[in-house]
């Protein structure tokens, strides 16, 4: 019964994202932001939102590709654990009741994380952020979330990042033991003018991924376990994860084609794991980002494929 449960909980969160957006914190752009560039490929990770991705472009495309208009947006670590609670009496936000243990590297609702570390070194991001709780403002989960972002050797439109997820929850807490729940490894969520999305086939082919605004988000299953979302111009960007297990999420939410990188409308793709965290669980896994044509994309994807179509996420816990 609870694993029929999983898909729902995801989308659940889903529509809550709709909803922070009409009252979460103005947006700014940040001054604490660390960035690499290759000439190529420009990513960038914000302190003062969890060291998220916050940034993302191309010498093609050199705006903005990242939403960020609340903190469920970015490309960001999130993970969901344990039962479902009523803690509406402690503040819980009323949207999101019952819900699960659901730490965010954005932040919660209303509220932005904020980084411990936060490093550059030659053409590496490093950092470690403690999570906040998605249904309540700042409220912090009992984790760390560390991330290293850098280029792919050999291919200079593609960025590889690591995630580490450590959940240092009380054993007996409110929530309880381990249950297996869908991850979105990672979230992530473009403007809204990357509107065409699909998923690849290997060798140069695609296939064209209809969708309707949602949430709920459409889902498929990516053979090769990569999608790319493209704008009228062909420019793109595509997340490649090998870690993925289970079918992925994508779609579009609000109307129009907007390029502003703080728009309520905007573009999603999350591809997903099953995984049982428990209150002491280490999480890993990596994935990939390509960007830019749609010919380009398919290159790097297959040499991606060949390479690191094996590797699977790593799950320890006591």
């Amino acid at each position: 019964m609870l694993i029929r449960e999983l898909p729902r909980l995801v989308n659940l969160r889903s529509v809550a994202i709709l909803l922070v957006w009409l009252t979460a914190l103005p947006v700014t752009v940040a001054e604490d932001v660390l960035v690499i560039d290759n000439g190529v490929v420009r990513v960038g990770i914000d302190r003062d939102k969890g060291a998220a991705i916050t940034w993302l472009s191309t010498a093609s495309y050199p705006k903005n590709m990242v939403n960020l208009a609340d903190p469920g947006r970015l490309i960001q670590q999130s993970y969901y654990a344990g039962s479902s609670l009523d803690r509406r009496s402690d503040g819980q936000s009323d949207a999101w009741s019952p819900w699960p243990w659901n730490p965010i590297q954005g932040g919660g609702v209303g509220s932005w994380a904020h980084a411990s570390k936060f490093e550059r070194d030659a053409d590496t991001l490093f950092s470690e952020t403690t999570p906040q709780l998605w249904d309540m403002p700042n409220e912090e989960a009992k984790s760390v979330m560390r991330q290293w972002t850098t280029f792919e050797p050999s291919l200079p439109n593609t960025i590889v990042v690591r995630c580490e997820f450590v959940s240092l929850r009380d054993k007996n807490d409110r929530w309880g033991p381990a249950v297996m729940r869908h991850q979105e490894v990672p979230a992530c969520y473009f403007t809204r003018n990357f509107v065409h999305v699909r998923s690849y086939l290997g060798n140069g082919k695609w296939r064209e991924e209809s969708h309707t605004p949602g949430p709920p988000w459409q889902q498929a299953e990516p053979p090769q376990k990569a999608m790319a979302l493209f704008d009228a111009s062909g420019q793109g960007v595509a997340l490649f994860c090998p870690a993925s297990t289970q079918r992925w999420n994508f779609g579009s939410h609000g109307e129009g084609l907007s390029d502003d990188p703080e728009a309520g409308p905007c573009m999603h793709v999350a591809s997903i794991d099953l995984v049982k965290l428990g209150p002491e669980s280490t999480y890993s896994y990596r994935y990939w980002m390509v960007l830019g044509d749609e010919q380009s994309i398919a290159e790097s994807l297959d040499v991606l494929g060949k390479a690191y179509s094996q590797e699977r996420a790593e799950l320890t816990q006591p």
